[in-house]
């Protein structure tokens, strides 16, 4: 079976998912793919005496096993070959060479195409129209030899052809014919008699009109055709819709569709290239456009069929009623077309066989829809448009895939120019640019919002973007005149041929607050396991719903996520959203809780409560795991704090502000900080919880001192002593008594900031913390010795260095580093101080914290300087300054000083 398949495909790569489909068509066994590989490895034993010196059967290629056939070697390409060439040689009048070139066609048979094997769907497929080829060759021939004149040795040999496939009309038409050439007119007429009760009895019609006209003729004793054949020739079909003249942009994928179609000499590179997108973002219009433009590189014809796949006038058409189509399309008569599937396919591709034409088959379902369709022969090229991937079809017969997405802005932007007029663009840009925007660069919405602008010269482009941001949303704003041109139906028409399950998840999809989000949230947003998960987003990308931008991580544009938020709302659902919500709120709260201790594993925050059923928090190992975890939720983690606090979720908007503070703090995003501790705050009052309430004070403390808004934190500092002396919370009073001598130490008010270390030194002692205790000993002895009391601090420090080691506290420690390199520059110790400080660099880096980074590399250049080494301190001093640029900090503006006074150093006595 395994060659059967390869040489039914020759010189085609074959992917291995593809050939266990057709080889387990009931469904492969686990041991499949190890199969596969012994059965290729096997037949490349067999086969290997059969190759040309040097070169192998069976290729092994990134798309799959490819089996090398010469252009003679296979019997089936020689039949097609020989086939089209007698073909050729009878529309020419050349019925001696047709009659020789079918006849040694016909001869290349020995039996049943593949005799003896089990077909799967798709070769069957393959099978039926190899011999729908052979009775159209057989016939081919039955006509070049009557016009031969060789009409009485044919009688016996049509007799026995009518016999074995007696509803095909066109051999009852050549026995008729022999037989009246014979001088036998009478049995002509009873042929034609028998074949007329046949037709009826097995399908209740009659024959066709061709063999009616012949019938006629035979009756009346007029003269007849010398041969079987009938009719006059169809035109070329030339049925490719309207250009749009307005059409923009798209180089890139005209060129690749450019290259497709020019392919080797007058061949394309490929049968097929399939043009997948979502709802709306000009698929077709794309197709269209190329096919004007190469209309004339298929002079035998361009065909254009609407496959319904996605279309509100009715059901998608069946692979059967396509191909009978197009053959009609193609000149074949009704009465011509089989009446079975593989005969259809058959004689499609027999008629399609040595011509040169372009098939634009728009709006597909899937690849099941498409697959009968595909064109036999290299010489012609399918191109298909569909909002499904189609990636069945790039398998199984080689179709290439190019996916289209959103323009970008500029390209959507002179989308709209072209519709509207670019000089109504040039006055208003503003609004132009806010237009594309709200239309979320969707070429659909463009077009509808153009048509309105075109539709109302008179109205200014600002009149009509404040229309479109002032109604009752984004889909109602973008509603045309007819189905086509309605996003919410266009949207829907997708929508519905989603299975239950994916058409439930999509909608659960618009309950997630930001613009994209991971396969694991989504398992948990669901409750559903995550295999059954990875399959329902495997439809949804199929079907260009959502986009898989990054691995495992999905989004999709702003208009179908207004529809998805729009299905979310729906009133049916709305007893599902609660726990949706609450599960979703849970994924993120239980991953970023074990993220932050992976970060800071001595921070003190409990654990939240156990989370709710259907949720799968991802499991994370390692530090790094964590912060790249927080990094890629960054933005969906601050929007959950809010979607928490809007929806009862008040303790755990708290929680997952605590969990965030660490990694926004250390990567310098303070504004975010402020929000989320905001809302952290809004939350603790209404659950009117004090010990909540304070850590949210203490969080907007942090962070408007760190953005250097020191006017701001002592009071959210004061309020969060207040409260949690209120609470009895003495390691809080103790956490926030660090935070208040860290703001003093920036105001240079060294003494009050020793005051509050040791405050809170006291009361981690009390309570037994002993992280606290050592982080406290390291803030007394840096304050002490910004006072001057150097040998003091050294003690303080060189103790909190030892507790913080034993601890294994990585960024305490690094701390404490930086406070002795200080202590001893200041004690005349430089290289001591370059040492310790090269320490605490090495473990800033280790914990990701970006600003005490560069304030540690200022400090290392500090010292480097001082002990001569310019070039060291440079580096250093340039590598702090660029972090604090990035954080957008202050502080940058003192390194880049320090930066000028090394490269201009002020003169002497100056």
């Amino acid at each position: 079976m395994l060659l059967a398949v390869l040489l039914l495909r020759p010189n085609t790569p074959a992917s291995p998912d593809a050939l266990i489909d057709l080889l387990w068509p009931q469904g492969p066994p686990a041991s499949a793919t190890a199969n596969l590989q012994s059965y290729v490895a096997d037949l490349r034993r067999m086969l290997h005496s059969t190759a040309l010196s040097g070169q192998q059967r069976i290729v092994t290629t990134r798309g799959g096993y490819l089996l090398t056939v010469e252009p003679d070697e296979l019997d089936a390409a020689v039949f097609e070959r020989l086939a089209a060439d007698g073909q050729r040689h009878h529309a020419e009048g050349r019925f001696a060479a047709a009659a020789d070139a079918l006849l040694r066609a016909l001869a290349l048979w020995r039996g049943g195409v593949l005799d003896g094997l089990a077909l799967p769907e798709a070769i069957r497929l393959e099978a039926g129209r190899l011999e729908e080829l052979r009775l159209a060759a057989m016939e081919d021939a039955f006509d070049a030899r009557l016009g031969l004149g060789a009409h009485v040795e044919l009688v016996t040999e049509l007799l026995t052809s009518t016999t074995r496939h007696p509803l095909r009309e066109r051999l009852w038409g050549q026995l008729m014919l022999a037989l009246y050439r014979s001088g036998r007119r009478a049995e002509a007429l009873d042929a034609y008699q028998r074949c007329s009760r046949l037709l009826r009895q097995e399908l209740d019609v009659r024959p066709g009109r061709a063999l009616e006209e012949l019938h006629q003729r035979l009756a009346a004793d007029l003269e007849v055709p010398l041969t079987g054949a009938t009719g006059t020739p169809s035109p070329t079909p030339r049925q490719l819709p309207a250009d749009i003249s307005a059409f923009t942009g798209r180089a890139a994928h005209l060129r690749r569709l450019g290259a497709v179609a020019a392919g080797h000499g007058d061949r394309p590179t490929a049968t097929a290239m399939a043009i997948t997108g979502t709802a709306g973002v000009g698929k077709t219009t794309l197709a269209v456009r190329w096919a004007h433009h190469v209309a004339d590189q298929f002079p035998d014809g361009q065909l254009f069929l609407n496959l319904r796949g996605f279309d509100p006038s009715g059901p998608p058409l069946t692979s059967v009623e396509a191909i009978r189509v197009l053959l009609e399309a193609l000149g074949v008569p009704p009465h011509r077309i089989p009446a079975t599937a593989e005969g259809q396919v058959g004689l499609y591709r027999s008629t399609l066989a040595g011509k040169r034409v372009l098939l634009l088959l728009d709006n597909a379902r899937d690849a099941e829809q498409v697959r009968p369709l595909m064109p036999g022969t290299s010489a012609s090229l399918a191109v298909i448009t569909s909002r499904d991937r189609l990636i069945g079809l790039a398998a199984t017969e080689a179709a290439q895939i190019m996916p289209v997405d959103l323009p970008d802005a500029g390209e959507a932007r002179r989308l709209l120019a072209a519709r509207i007029g670019e000089h109504r663009v040039l006055e208003e840009p503003l609004a132009a640019d806010e237009i594309v925007e709200f239309c979320a660069r969707l070429p659909l919405a463009l077009a509808i919002a153009a048509a309105y602008a075109c539709a109302h010269p008179g109205l200014s482009l600002t009149t009509l973007a404040d229309q479109l941001r002032s109604s009752a949303g984004a889909l109602t704003a973008l509603t045309g005149d007819d189905a086509a041109t309605d996003l919410r139906r266009v949207f829907l028409w997708s929508y519905r041929a989603l299975s239950p399950a994916a058409a439930e998840l999509f909608a659960l999809l618009g309950l997630h607050p930001g613009t994209d989000i991971g396969a694991p949230a989504i398992t948990s947003l669901a409750g559903l396991s995550a295999a059954a998960v990875r399959g329902l987003l495997r439809e949804l990308s199929g079907a260009n719903l959502l986009t898989e931008h990054a691995p495992g991580r999905y989004t999709c544009h702003d208009l179908l996520r207004a529809y998805a938020r729009e299905l979310a709302g729906d009133p049916h659902r709305r007893h599902l959203r609660p726990a949706a919500e609450r599960r979703l709120v849970g994924h993120y709260l239980h991953t970023a809780h074990a993220a932050a201790l992976l970060l800071n594993p001595h921070r003190d925050a409990a654990s939240p409560a156990p989370a709710p059923e259907g949720v799968t928090p991802e499991r994370l190992d390692a530090p790094e795991q964590a912060l790249s975890w927080f990094k890629a939720e960054h933005n969906n983690l601050l929007d959950t704090v809010e979607l928490a606090a809007a929806t009862g979720g008040d303790l755990h908007a708290g929680q997952l502000a605590g969990t965030l503070t660490n990694y926004l703090d250390r990567n310098g995003y303070w504004q975010d900080l402020v929000a989320v501790h905001r809302a952290a705050l809004r939350t603790a009052r209404r659950l009117a919880d004090p010990v909540a309430e304070a850590h949210a004070h203490r969080g907007l403390g942090l962070a408007y001192a760190s953005v250097g808004h020191l006017d701001e934190a002592p009071a959210h500092y004061q309020a969060a002593l207040d409260l949690y002396e209120r609470a009895g919370d003495h390691v809080g009073q103790a956490h926030t008594h660090r935070n208040v001598a860290w703001v003093h130490g920036r105001q240079s008010d060294h003494l009050e900031a020793l005051r509050h270390s040791e405050s809170a030194l006291a009361l981690f002692r009390e309570t037994g913390h002993r992280a606290g205790e050592a982080n406290s000993l390291n803030a007394v002895g840096w304050y002490s010795a910004l006072l001057g009391r150097h040998r003091q601090a050294l003690a303080h420090c060189l103790e909190a260095l030892e507790k913080l080691q034993a601890l294994g506290h990585r960024t305490g420690e690094a701390y404490a580093w930086d406070s002795l390199g200080y202590i001893h520059g200041h004690l005349g110790d430089h290289a001591q101080a370059v040492t310790c400080f090269e320490y605490a660099v090495a473990l800033f880096r280790e914990t990701h914290d970006r600003y005490c980074l560069a304030d540690v590399l200022t400090h290392l250049g500090d010292a480097q300087h001082d002990t001569g080494d310019r070039r060291a301190a440079r580096a250093a001093w340039h590598e702090a300054g660029e972090i604090l640029d990035q954080l957008r900090h202050p502080d940058g503006e003192a390194v880049r000083a320090k930066l000028r006074r090394l490269d201009h150093p002020p003169l002497v006595g100056s």
